[in-house]
């Protein structure tokens, strides 16, 4: 059960790392990890702003407290995420420019070696159970039973991860 519990946290680990490659699409986690100086405080710029999508390559960031638009902006640059801010006065504007043949074959790149990470993951899960399950002083079969179900488990999540992959892949390549 614990291993399970592990495997299905690197999972979701992984697809929340894949929703930080952009797609050519707006997507608001591609400022997840955006940080803002709020009155000399580093601060999420989701709690400091309403972030939505008017158009399918925009993002439009409206702050709750207008003092801070040249802050959000200054996040954004910081955080280097290959957008530039346009401020109108009372919001921002980040337009998701068109992905290139080489852009997005780059992006791939790096979405797989987010699921390697993942599976990575999913071995470190794999061999703390099956040295947890060595631990317990239990009869040599059902040590062996034990391992194989564990197995059994990983490879359960590794098509998983296979299948989360592809999605991605083909999100990254659709034109």
């Amino acid at each position: 059960m614990e291993a399970e519990l592990g495997m299905q946290t690197a999972i979701q680990n992984m697809e929340k790392r894949f929703n930080n490659v952009r797609a050519g699409r707006a997507n608001p986690a591609i400022l997840d990890g955006v940080m803002v100086e709020y009155y000399g405080t580093p601060t999420p710029l989701k709690q400091l702003a309403n972030i939505s999508i008017p158009e399918a390559r925009q993002l439009m960031i409206k702050p709750y407290d207008k003092s801070c638009l040249g802050a959000i902006e200054k996040g954004i640059y910081e955080a280097n995420i290959g957008l530039t801010p346009n401020n109108n006065g009372e919001v921002v504007f980040l337009n998701i420019p068109a992905l290139t043949e080489e852009t997005r074959r780059e992006y791939v790149k790096q979405v797989k070696s987010l699921a390697e990470d993942g599976r990575i993951a999913l071995r470190n899960v794999r061999q703390d159970a099956n040295n947890e399950i060595k631990k317990l002083e239990l009869p040599e079969d059902d040590i062996k039973s034990g391992q194989e179900k564990v197995q059994e488990l990983i490879n359960k999540y590794n098509k998983i991860v296979d299948e989360k992959l592809k999605e991605k892949e083909n999100e990254l390549m659709t034109v």
